[in-house]
């Protein structure tokens, strides 16, 4: 068995990353398919916990909800299968381990996490227009649509 080392410039990468519980993030691992060839996935969701902070040990559990059913991964923060952690939204919470959104809907846990500033926020107050953000707001003006017509026919 061979063991991975990880690079001293990565893990000190790792150790700058600031991943906290509340975070939307997104997470790039290698998957292995044939031998030596591998590929990247990505697995999103809300951090629900931090442990052991910056040591050897440290993990991060993410949660994400997959048609319906909730799945949650625990991620080595030093681990060498991990290409990037991309934050894609910061949220403010009032606890250090978010346990209890297991049985939360999810409205309810948009209402408890304040959103700071997501990234594509940050992009628009640089003065860069996030394309996703104009596709919403036509999808949104043709909702509104959608639904005054349907109230005027009854």
């Amino acid at each position: 068995m061979t063991v991975k080392v990880i690079s001293p410039i990565k893990a000190a990468d790792r150790q700058k990353l600031d991943v906290r519980p509340g975070d939307t993030v997104r997470v790039w691992q290698k998957i292995e398919e044939d031998k030596g060839k591998f590929r990247l996935q990505a697995f999103e969701g809300i951090v629900l916990a931090r442990k052991h902070g910056r040591e050897a040990g440290a993990t991060f559990t993410v949660r994400k909800v997959v048609d319906g059913i909730g799945v949650e991964r625990t991620f080595p923060l030093y681990s060498p299968m991990i290409d990037e952690i991309e934050t894609v939204r910061r949220s403010k919470v009032r606890r250090a381990k978010l346990y209890f959104i297991r049985r939360k809907a999810a409205k309810e846990i948009r209402h408890q996490m304040r959103r700071i500033m997501t990234m594509k926020e940050t992009a628009e107050a640089a003065g860069a227009p996030a394309p996703e953000a104009a596709e919403a707001a036509a999808e949104a003006a043709e909702a509104a649509g959608a639904a005054a017509e349907a109230a005027t026919q009854k």
